[in-house]
């Protein structure tokens, strides 16, 4: 393991978390063909390939609901099985309470989808510590579908759950309490998707967002920052991996300065934020170890210039995607910090 004193862009990490990030790093470059495309076959390995479970696993209904087959749309519902759960705070809470987290999976926008091994568990946890009812949206990925084929995919699925056209979404749902959130690229798509949600006074019957969770947000700009720089060779997000993924999601002819990633690079986004009244308190999460912090703290400081509630998290030693691994002391700290939000923003 290598001394942060001597190498300050190597955190100390466990030697299975360090080749788990190695051989995830290597299998979306080495998947990445030299047209541009990207070897689905060999992605998908990393998905859950066996059959949902039809009986509840350790208090949780498991299923995969379609929205629309033509495009291949769909969620992985995650419901707690008992009709009477215990909220986050430890109170009793009866049918018609559980708070809905609706979840978009990381990736970069090209790779990974709500099937993926790591956030099957993840949203496992989500769902059991929070006694929330949670949805894993599987998103279309580029290169195949750029922007904003991804951030249309959030949306409808928000559409689709306020209609209540799933008959095995849990009637114990309380769809005014609806937090989105996601990690990485699938939390640039929650930001985005919620922007539009909060914009729109007439889409939705009971629909109501009452929080944003950012972790470890994927943002961008022409710009090179210091974290960029630094950590340029880290795992999953090096700097030649981000630029690619960028190229690739983005419209043809962009330049990373596109609102997409750049979310507060125009007077405009500004402004139209300032003008939003209905966006959410947003909680953002950073790692030290992360080359994308320094545009995740830039997003944190421009809600809070635009006058929204935003709180921030800090973990020093957090790399990329730390909370997918359980032995890192971050991870537990950081269900923690979300479940207290969710429960913070239930009992207002």
């Amino acid at each position: 393991m290598s001394d942060t004193t001597t190498n300050p862009a190597s955190p100390i990490l466990p030697w299975k978390t360090r080749i788990a990030l190695s051989i995830l790093s290597r299998v979306t470059d080495f998947t990445r063909r030299d047209n541009g495309t990207v070897n689905r076959s060999l992605m998908n390995l990393l998905d859950i390939t066996k059959q949902i479970p039809s009986k509840p696993v350790r208090g949780l209904n498991i299923a995969d609901i379609t929205v629309d087959p033509s495009r291949n749309l769909w969620f992985r519902l995650y419901a707690p099985a008992d009709e009477i759960m215990k909220l986050p705070s430890g109170t009793t809470a009866a049918a018609g309470n559980l708070p809905v987290f609706i979840f978009f999976h990381g990736g970069g926008f090209a790779f990974l989808s709500a099937a993926s091994i790591g956030y099957d568990v993840v949203c496992r946890r989500f769902a059991r510590e929070n006694s929330a009812v949670v949805v894993s949206v599987n998103y279309r990925l580029a290169p195949e579908f750029k922007y904003p084929c991804q951030y249309d995919d959030g949306f409808d699925v928000l559409k689709f759950i306020d209609s209540k056209q799933c008959k095995e979404f849990p009637a114990n749902a309380d769809l005014s309490r609806c937090f989105l959130g996601g990690d990485s690229a699938g939390a640039n798509i929650a930001h985005h998707v919620t922007v539009r949600a909060s914009n729109s006074t007439t889409t939705f019957q009971e629909l109501k967002i009452i929080g944003l969770i950012q972790i470890q947000p994927f943002y961008g700009g022409e710009e090179r920052t210091e974290s960029e720089i630094r950590l340029r060779n880290a795992p999953l997000v090096s700097l030649p991996r981000t630029d690619w993924l960028w190229k690739v999601f983005l419209p043809n002819g962009s330049d990373r300065d596109h609102e997409a990633a750049n979310v507060f690079g125009s007077d405009k986004s500004v402004e139209d934020m300032k003008r939003n009244p209905n966006f959410p308190h947003t909680l953002v999460v950073i790692g030290g170890f992360d080359p994308l912090q320094d545009w995740a703290k830039r997003y944190y400081e421009g809600l809070k210039k635009c006058g929204k509630d935003v709180d921030l998290i800090v973990y020093p030693n957090g790399v990329h995607a730390f909370y997918c691994f359980p032995e890192l002391p971050e991870t537990d700290l950081l269900f923690k910090e979300i479940k207290d939000f969710i429960t913070k923003k239930c009992l207002k």
